[in-house]
């Protein structure tokens, strides 16, 4: 199928202290997005101190070496900004949105950050409560707290790296001291370990120059050796249920294992069109069995990866497929389904126009997607982060047009029962 492609120009260079930058103009609005990558994230958290990538982040906030506390925020906000932070598997990122005429105040800022957070025992303490009502709001008194993505890890994966509680325990981030903190920063959030991302509408030559002067004497520290997290796949159906005490209906969501998505990337796309396949819009394979006619779920959804981010992951990490029930649903019979639906796409392919529909869709949410300053910053700044090809943005749409059908029956064909992982939902709110 042919798919429009994008044509947001790139260029990169990388600085003496090893930081690499990423630069995309675009002169169509005069805003400017901005973002800094750094290479670590749950994955690298040593054991005992799970939680810790994301504390981190929020003690990256708490002023540098500059700027007080909240000095960040009135800068970016004053000059009428946008900013945030956020954790992820693989990476943690920093970000802003500006008026073009603020470009410069954005790279000051995560310059100095970079060069040194203000690591006090204040500041720690501060952000560990705040970290803990985090999990409190998020995870602890809200129905369906952290499912899947922390309650399916550790069913389908066996290593500390891949399976453990992301948001951290309380007594994991109560123990937590400025020394572990000034140790992470020296040794994950060196200049050489990150990636500086600017898009929208700025000058070339101008932003090389203001770059090169605010990052330029960050201090040198090379990056960290990238450890291997792969570990072997499933040979048998794991299984774990839970009594979720707030929420009101069952829930069910299953995990396979897909190819390596960097290193592997030709046999990975294909299970990015799958779960489309399988769960995206009304026409879709489950969502029209299980949801429209069995009326066995309320709702299904698919997606590659715990954090749904497909193309900002790496290996391992899976395909995962979602789903809630009805009163007295029962997941059993809703697993049955799932197999029966890609049993009989690997036995008859696809329909007509479903592969065409589904890249259509997936396309269409790209370009959206891609739109926005940010939403080239961030995923560009990552994708050199991770495989060192910012323009493979401008790419996507086209390579996932060109996933074939014979690719989907194959990929589909490895979501076998005996290589997935299950984690039930039991409602703890009577009907």
């Amino acid at each position: 199928m042919k798919i429009p492609a994008t044509k947001y120009p790139v260029e990169r260079f990388t600085l003496d202290n090893g930081l690499r930058v990423v630069l995309t103009p675009d002169r169509s609005a005069p805003v400017v997005g901005v973002a800094v990558v750094y290479d670590v994230g749950i994955r690298s958290e040593p054991e005992g101190r799970t939680g810790f990538a994301h504390l981190f982040e929020h003690l990256m906030f708490q002023g540098s070496e500059n700027l007080e506390k909240l000095a960040h925020f009135r800068h970016v906000q004053g000059a009428g900004g946008t900013f945030n932070g956020s954790t992820h598997l693989d990476y943690t990122d920093y970000f802003e949105v500006l008026p073009a005429g603020a470009l410069e105040r954005a790279l000051f800022l995560e310059a100095d950050r970079m060069r040194g957070p203000r690591l006090t025992e204040e500041n720690l303490q501060n952000q560990i409560d705040v970290v803990k009502e985090e999990i409190r709001v998020n995870v602890m008194n809200r129905p369906y707290g952290g499912f899947p993505w922390l309650k399916l890890p550790p069913v389908l994966f066996a290593s500390f790296a891949n399976s453990h509680d992301g948001y951290g325990s309380f007594g994991d981030l109560d123990s937590a001291t400025v020394d572990d903190a000034r140790t992470f920063f020296e040794r994950y959030y060196a200049s050489g370990n990150a990636t500086l991302a600017v898009a929208g509408d700025f000058d070339v030559a101008k932003a090389t120059e203001m770059i090169h002067r605010h990052f330029g004497d960050v201090p040198s520290r090379p990056a960290p050796q990238l450890p291997d997290f792969d570990e072997p796949d499933l040979t048998a159906e794991k299984r774990d249920s839970y009594t979720d005490r707030l929420a009101p209906l069952p829930g069910v969501a299953s995990a396979w294992r897909v190819p390596d998505p960097i290193h592997d990337f030709e046999r990975y796309l294909p299970f990015v069109v799958l779960a489309e396949v399988l769960t995206d819009g009304d026409a879709s394979r489950l969502v029209d069995r299980l949801a429209q006619r069995d009326r066995s779920v309320t709702s299904i959804g698919g997606y590659i990866g715990f954090m749904g981010d497909e193309f900002q992951v790496r290996n391992p990490t899976a395909l995962l497929l979602q789903a809630n029930l009805p009163p007295g649903g029962d997941s059993e019979k809703v697993l049955r389904t799932v197999d029966e639906e890609i049993d009989r796409l690997v036995a008859d392919g696809l329909a007509a126009g479903e592969l065409e529909r589904t890249q259509a869709r997936i396309a269409t949410h790209l370009l959206r997607d891609t739109d926005a300053v940010l939403g080239r910053a961030l995923p560009m700044a990552v994708l050199e982060l991770q495989r060192g090809r910012p323009e493979m943005l401008n790419e996507l749409p086209k390579l996932l047009g060109e996933v074939t059908e014979a690719q989907i029956v194959e990929a589909a064909a490895t979501l076998r029962p005996q290589r997935r992982a299950t984690v039930e939902v039991i409602p703890g709110v009577s009907s």
